[in-house]
């Protein structure tokens, strides 16, 4: 590593180290809050799912398929999405434990090594191509 990865920034006197340890936590965080919003989607598609069958079952029951109506009704609408737990239940789980503990963990590493700033690689960046800009 050359001197550029001593050197310190200005604005939030950070080593070039500190500013990428810093922007992968970040991004850590951000794909996170990405598969929160994919567990979001299957929590809903899934939802969406059971309503329909739900209705599937009403239908069934009406033209006269009581043993694939009982089906639904007794072995398919009431089991959860893996295991016995519903997509509600993956889903606070998921934003109770990993999701809230590496957006804690992101707060403490921000405040530790920037005094809180957020995006410190990005701002740094921002500073750069509009310093360039201005030239």
């Amino acid at each position: 590593m050359g001197n550029e990865d001593h050197e310190r920034d200005a604005e939030f006197d950070l080593s070039e180290a500190e500013v990428e340890a810093l922007h992968e936590v970040e991004l850590g965080v951000e794909w996170l809050h990405r598969a929160h919003g994919h567990l979001v989607e299957f929590h809903h598609a899934t939802g969406h799912a059971m309503d329909h069958l739900a209705d599937a079952e009403e239908g069934l029951r009406e033209a006269g398929y009581d043993g694939l109506a009982d089906r639904l009704r007794d072995d398919l609408l009431p089991r959860g999405a893996v295991g016995d737990r519903w997509t509600y239940d993956l889903l606070e789980s998921f934003q109770d434990g990993p999701l809230a503990d590496v957006q804690s963990f992101g707060a403490d590493a921000r405040e530790s090594v920037a005094d809180g700033e957020r995006h410190v690689a990005e701002r740094r960046q921002e500073r750069e191509w509009k310093g360039r800009s201005e030239k």
